[in-house]
């Protein structure tokens, strides 16, 4: 069995992806510490190459790849942010990438993939379609596929976010991150449980999408089923890979519905002054409507991500 990420690895990730990342800031706002009742460290995925965290993973993923795995390309499926960051990881390394998007996927992210190259075949928005349509692709080209988070040099990749949070702020109590496949909670679960000091790990999760935290309480795997929320990068289930990890090192997973999200999206904009996605907005959803005490405490929060069609912003 391949072995869940080590300290080591995923140090050696950080080394592998540093050339082609950005090393994102940690920016703080007074006015929304005082409304939580706490000091909170943002983590600014948003200003990531492609515009989130999904970049890390991605290039670690494809830069991880020996020459023979790599000659026929790379594929995968994706509603957005992992698409991206697969094309442009792709294009860095000279190779081709094969894009399986669902039609509903957001007019910029399908823009985005575009822009990187990225050869894209639209399918019905299922899982089982996009399996089955990324499994066709995978037959004819010979590429290989990179799952957008089940996979341990995905979530190895994501860990590198946490790890240079906490070298700017090492004394945390505690790291929230949102969570759809659970690529980033993983990842950030690992780090935190590598650090050198307890710190906790929460996940945030949409209501209208809650198969991790049904999956966590229940302690088995429940896939989502009809997601219904704003939130389109965390429409996903939890994978076996994720779930595990997370099961054993996360203290718990909260929930928003998207009223709650877009309120704290949108705090975000006129606050700090930032462009953040829906999904990125969670888990400053569930401390706004105190779904986890956080009084007095310092708390890290990583933003997924900002890619947004300004065309059809949701107010």
């Amino acid at each position: 069995m391949e072995p869940v990420p080590s300290l080591p690895i995923i140090k050696n990730a950080a080394r592998r992806i540093k050339p082609y990342i950005h090393t994102t800031p940690v920016m703080r706002s007074d006015g929304i510490d005082a409304i939580v009742g706490a000091s909170l460290y943002f983590k600014c995925e948003n200003f990531q190459r492609v515009g989130a965290f999904k970049m890390r993973g991605a290039t670690n993923a494809v830069f991880s790849l020996t020459d023979e795995e790599a000659a026929a390309g790379v594929a995968t499926h994706s509603s957005g942010n992992h698409a991206q960051a697969l094309a442009l990881a792709a294009k860095l390394r000279g190779l081709s990438a094969h894009i399986v998007m669902p039609e509903n996927a957001p007019a910029v992210k399908i823009a985005a993939v575009k822009a990187y190259d990225g050869r894209i075949t639209f399918c019905p928005p299922t899982l089982n379609d996009r399996e089955q349509t990324l499994a066709a692709i995978v037959d004819r080209t010979g590429a290989t596929y990179i799952p957008p988070y089940n996979d341990y040099r995905i979530i190895a990749g994501q860990a590198t976010a946490a790890m240079e949070l906490l070298e700017r702020v090492p004394d945390l109590d505690m790291i929230i991150t949102p969570v759809g496949g659970g690529g980033l909670l993983s990842g950030t679960a690992l780090t935190a449980h590598y650090h050198e000091r307890k710190i906790d790990v929460f996940g945030a999760e949409p209501s209208g999408a809650d198969d991790a935290r049904q999956s966590f309480l229940a302690g088995k795997l429940i896939p989502v089923k009809d997601p219904d929320t704003i939130a389109d990068g965390l429409r996903t289930s939890l994978g076996t890979k994720t779930f595990p990890i997370i099961k054993s090192y996360v203290q718990n997973i909260h929930t928003a519905d998207d009223d709650q999200i877009l309120e704290a999206m949108r705090l975000v904009w006129e606050r700090m002054k930032i462009i953040i996605e829906p999904s990125a907005a969670v888990p400053l959803a569930i401390l706004l409507n105190e779904q986890l005490n956080i009084s007095g405490k310092k708390a890290g929060i990583i933003l997924s991500g900002g890619n947004v069609d300004l065309d059809r912003l949701p107010w």
